[in-house]
């Protein structure tokens, strides 16, 4: 009977723990994606840990599990919260390039990519160590298999606001569409560009944390995009397109602008 009875007044006393501990506060749960983030940089996602994060934070390996329920959500509740602020950002600099007008002029479309290239420097501006995470550690190297399903369809979320709300967005505003070559030329520009140009400063940790990229850099990048626009993405099974000239105005509005 004892080898029986104490096990339950183990099980008992772990319950009676966990519902008597106060649920972590908002302030609280913040400080340990942004702990977790730093983490994830400066060490690599490999070695975040809920005992390594609790130590770093100040808050006990309890309150994580109780806030987050396990390592890979929390991995994915940092990611996801990242993701997010960086493309609220980048659609809001998307919307003061192109303004009000239902319609844009090509002039207003160029300037929102290359508003949407530079989002990546702009939010290193406001959250370095949140751009450091998003531009040099891999999706993959964070959320694995054991991501919780909700949190994993928030991601595909993510994904497909991108689509919808940045590359076909400003396919159509460009060119007034949102075919395959015409979204693959403004992911070269919103994507691949600013991963190649920007990287190496983001990858530097600097002693206060900030994140120095130049304007020569940020200069090179938005002459790099505009050169890239320059040309008319091709039509399906054409081989090549026109050069883009001030009387191609777009045909068509953007998905979900009122």
């Amino acid at each position: 009977m004892i080898g029986v009875y104490r096990p339950i007044l183990v099980v008992e006393h772990v319950l009676h723990y966990v519902a008597l501990m106060p649920r972590p506060r908002v302030h609280d749960l913040d400080r340990v994606l942004d702990v977790a983030e730093r983490l994830v940089v400066e060490v690599g996602p490999e070695r975040l840990t809920v005992r390594r994060l609790s130590a770093e934070s100040g808050v006990p390996n309890g309150a994580i599990y109780h806030a987050f329920g396990s390592l890979p959500a929390l991995r994915g509740r940092m990611w996801l919260r990242a993701a997010d602020e960086f493309l609220n950002l980048q659609a809001e600099l998307i919307d003061e390039a192109l303004g009000a007008a239902p319609a844009p002029g090509v002039g207003a479309a160029v300037n929102a990519v290359v508003a949407a290239a530079d989002a990546p420097a702009r939010f290193a501006e406001r959250r370095p160590t949140a751009a450091r995470m998003l531009m040099t550690v891999r999706r993959e190297q964070l959320l694995g298999p054991d991501l919780p399903e909700e949190l994993a369809d928030a991601l595909l979320g993510l994904d497909r606001r991108l689509v919808s709300e940045v590359l076909c967005r400003l396919a159509s505003a460009l060119w007034g569409r949102r075919d395959g070559p015409s979204v693959e030329v403004i992911t070269t520009c919103v994507v691949d560009l600013p991963t190649a140009l920007l990287r190496r400063a983001l990858s530097q940790i600097t002693a206060d944390g900030t994140v120095q990229i130049t304007a020569d850099v940020r200069g090179r990048l938005e002459a790099a995009v505009r050169a890239i626009l320059d040309r008319e993405p091709p039509r399906r099974g054409q081989a090549d397109g026109p050069p883009l000239s001030a009387e191609d105005a777009p045909t068509s509005r953007p998905e979900g602008q009122g």
